[in-house]
């Protein structure tokens, strides 16, 4: 699998619909949710990647399979969110998370980039999520009480590098 898969990094209009079907079809996510991610993608066409907003898609026989939504993080000086990465329900359980996520790694590292932070729910249905990110190599740097909403905590990853 890993040698069909190519990467881009420019955003175009084809990916607002895109990038909508890729988180949806999911089932992670609520509907504000997948609103936001599209908008990201929105706001990246229409003022470039001055924005902060980074995009690397994957994509298998030129079809978008999957994707990451990343940029450094503001007043840090070598510090970078993960914000999405998701991959195509239908594409799911064949190692592409795990190649997009080690592809973003390698493009925040030519960055600069020296930590790299991410975040998720501490409820039972992302226990994948929290597994995925473990295998990854990402430990639990803290736990906030009730941040979504009562009995749901947001749990924040970090990976660092030399």
């Amino acid at each position: 699998m890993k040698n069909n898969i190519t990467f881009r990094t420019e955003v175009r209009n084809s990916d607002i619909e895109i990038v909508r079907e890729i988180v949806e079809s999911s089932g992670f996510f609520y509907d504000h949710e997948v609103e936001v991610a599209v908008e990201l993608v929105k706001e990246t066409i229409e003022n470039g990647v001055e924005n902060g907003y980074n995009f690397i898609f994957a994509e298998i026989d030129n079809k978008t399979v999957g994707y990451t939504c990343f940029g450094s993080i503001p007043c840090t000086k070598y510090s970078y969110d993960i914000y999405w990465i998701a991959v195509h329900n239908d594409f799911r359980n064949q190692k592409i998370g795990r190649i997009i996520l080690e592809q973003t790694e390698k493009t925040i590292k030519n960055m600069g980039g020296k930590g790299i932070y991410l975040e998720t729910s501490s409820t039972e249905k992302y226990i994948p999520t929290r597994e995925f990110y473990l295998k990854c190599n990402y430990k639990i740097e803290a736990q906030i009480k009730d941040f979504y909403e009562d009995e749901d905590d947001k749990v924040i990853f970090v990976k660092r590098f030399k």
